[in-house]
Order: structure tokens, then sequence, then C-alpha cells
């Protein structure tokens, strides 16, 4: 077996413009764990890590389509995640929508990641779409 084929991811790293308010973006939401901060931070889950690096310049600006995504296990978690992001004033770019791999939404943290959260409960041709996120 080669070795890169047992990597897994370690860690996702970010720069952004304010440091403390991303880190707790990815505490409220995300269930990260802040465990060092100041002009880094860096933010544990239990499955990889995320670091935040300080830039003093504008906001980064990010490729079109570049994002990361969270699954969520029903229809009724993304609807009531994407409500609490719009009274909690999170900057959305689309309402809720259905595709054939499921419902999702975006938004962007704090940093302006484009950030989707999807459930693929609701996709269409289970047999098709399962075979490649399984």
């Amino acid at each position: 077996m080669h070795i890169h084929t047992q990597a897994k991811l370690n860690h996702l790293s970010f720069p952004t413009t304010n440091v403390a308010e991303t880190a707790a973006f990815f505490e409220k939401y995300l269930g990260c764990e802040i465990i060092a901060a100041g002009d880094s931070c860096l933010l544990k889950r239990h499955d990889f890590d995320i670091v935040l690096d300080h830039v003093s310049e504008e906001q980064p600006a990010w490729p079109k389509n570049f994002h990361f995504g969270i699954e969520l296990d029903s229809l009724e978690q993304v609807h009531a995640l994407y409500k609490e992001f719009l009274a909690d004033g999170v900057q959305m770019e689309t309402e809720v929508f259905n595709n054939a791999r499921g419902s999702r939404f975006f938004c962007r943290t704090p940093g302006g990641v484009l950030l989707e959260v999807n459930t693929r409960a609701d996709m269409q041709q289970q047999d098709q779409w399962q075979k490649l996120f399984s």
C-alpha cells in the first residue's frame, strides 16, 4: 500500500483580517475548540484542525467557486442552521436549494470563505450518487 493512500486530512488554513471573529464563527457553528489564539489561531475538530492566520491587508480574495462543505444528517437540520445563520447576520450567498446531490445552501465565514452546508438525505437517484459519496 502506498503511503499517500493512508494520508488523512490534517488541517485547513485560512487567512483572515479578524482572527477572533472568524474563530468564534468556527467555534459556534462548526463545533471547533479554540486551542491557541493570537495573531494566528488553532482550532481543533474531531477529524481535522483549522488554522486561522491574521493578515493585515484587506480581506483575501478567494477564487469564485472555492469553498469547503459540511454535511448534516437531515433537511430539517439544514433549514434550522440556515435560519440560525440568517438570524445571526451571517452573509448568505444562497437560499436552501435542491439539486440531484441533495439540499444545500452557501454562506460566507467572517473571513470571507465560502461555506456549503448540505444534506444528502433527499438526494435524487440515490444509487448513482451514493457510489460517489460512500
